[in-house]
């Protein structure tokens, strides 16, 4: 992870480095509104498909091969367009991606912000 690009739970406290603040769960958080969250985008399409979230079960055990499949489909053509508007937006901003998951270490925003930063 570098400065540029960071993740954390969408339930902390914002912060004035934060920068662009992307939800990137394909479900709303539960308890937080949306005034709460600060969001500036919510990118759904780019969240693990359901049927790999339900697979994975936030299971650390599941996480390698969470991480491998969830790579693969961050490559599918139906979610080209916003993996590259994911892309313009870590290029030019600050990112911070969010995510409900407890265990943030092990979750999609870690696994993009990863994947962003070795781009």
């Amino acid at each position: 992870m570098t400065e540029r690009i960071t993740y954390r739970r969408v339930q902390e406290e914002t912060a004035s480095q934060d920068g662009k603040r992307v939800l990137v769960d394909r479900i709303w958080p539960r308890g937080v509104s949306k005034e709460k969250a600060h969001l500036d985008e919510w990118l759904k399409d780019v969240a693990p498909s359901t049927e790999l979230r339900r697979w994975y079960g936030h299971d650390p055990d599941r996480f390698a091969e969470f991480r491998r499949r969830y790579l693969e489909e961050l490559h599918d053509a139906d979610r080209r367009e916003v993996v590259e508007h994911l892309r313009d937006l870590a290029a030019h901003h600050r990112l911070t991606l969010l995510t409900a998951a407890r265990d943030v270490d092990h979750s999609q925003a870690a696994v993009l912000a990863e994947w962003l930063s070795s781009r």
